[in-house]
């Protein structure tokens, strides 16, 4: 019986024929997906009214609860407001509270853009312009303790003060990476053209959990109705894309650290003894901030920590 070699290219073509099938069979499984309606109500605060703003057209939902001095909530990549939804309530009996979706996040609008940290550290700036919001308290987690100190480093007028909880600007934007097996193969995929978009199309549900409880010291802190809405947002349209683009950037957050020696306003830094940020990065951030308070929550990462600590 003849032995059929194969060769190189042979070996190639069949791989590439492969490829091409499952970035067929990806937009298919993206296409058969139905995105969700936007809520027109919160399930954990049905009081609470949902509010829609035009920056430079793009829609943006975010929410206002209570009175007093104006707190602005910024949440992690890939979440979304109601990753507060467990501190607003207390939070409002002192403060105006404020909780947005970012571009390409949650139920705002999906625009073609870098998704880099310059992008959304304009976005939230021009939030505050747009609901011309002063003295404000950014308080953001993850991407929004980020955002929070690059508009405190660029001087930004309406800022007052910043609390950064586990701000994502250490081991080149690639902190995710540390997560599970998953989170370092969604991270790593999502650098290749082509490939990381084809991935993010057939993630499932089981992908996107484990990832995001990859980031947590306590599985209970993301409920399962809130996991099950962030997979389903997931859905809609060009959110692949936009997240795809964030990883892909990603290494833009660490570079804007470069302003944090012009920050003037209070600081403080607050970390979980189990974040991805390790002991040597969280003391050079604090050494790139004059005067910045350093917190250490113990058995906490991110977000559980906002459930913790926020309040205080």
């Amino acid at each position: 019986m003849p032995v059929v070699s194969i060769g190189p290219f042979e070996v190639a073509a069949g791989a590439f024929a492969l490829l091409l099938a499952l970035i067929a069979v990806s937009f298919l499984v993206e296409a058969l997906r139905r995105a969700p309606r936007p809520p027109e109500r919160l399930a954990w605060a049905p009081d609470t009214p949902v509010h829609y703003v035009d920056l430079d057209g793009v829609k943006v939902r975010f929410i206002k609860a209570g009175s007093g001095p104006n707190l602005v909530l910024l949440h992690t990549l890939r979440t979304q407001l109601d990753l507060f939804a467990k501190v607003v309530p207390d939070l409002a009996k002192a403060f105006t509270v404020y909780a947005i979706d970012y571009s390409g996040h949650g139920y705002s609008d999906i625009p073609p853009a870098r998704y880099d940290a310059g992008f959304f550290a304009r976005f939230v700036g021009r939030f505050l312009e747009a609901l011309d919001l002063g003295e404000v308290t950014l308080c953001g987690v993850s991407i929004g303790g980020a955002v929070s100190l690059i508009l405190a480093g660029r001087g930004h007028s309406r800022v007052a003060r910043v609390i950064a909880v586990n701000p994502y600007d250490y081991a080149k934007g690639r902190g995710t990476a540390r997560s599970l097996s998953l989170g370092w193969l969604t991270t790593m995929a999502c650098q290749v053209p082509v490939l990381g978009e084809t991935f993010m199309r057939l993630q499932q549900f089981i992908i996107m959990r484990a990832v995001l409880r990859g980031g947590v010291a306590n599985r209970e802190s993301i409920s399962p109705a809130l996991m099950k809405e962030m997979y389903l947002v997931g859905h809609r349209r060009s959110h692949y894309r936009a997240f795809v683009h964030l990883l892909r950037h990603a290494g833009s957050w660490e570079a804007a650290t470069g302003d944090d020696a012009n920050i003037k306003v209070p600081v403080c830094l607050i970390w979980g003894d189990q974040d991805w940020c390790r002991p040597s990065e969280r003391e050079r951030h604090r050494a790139l901030i004059p005067g910045a308070q350093i917190v250490t929550v113990e058995s906490a990462g991110c977000p559980s920590i906002v459930r913790t600590n926020y309040a205080s």
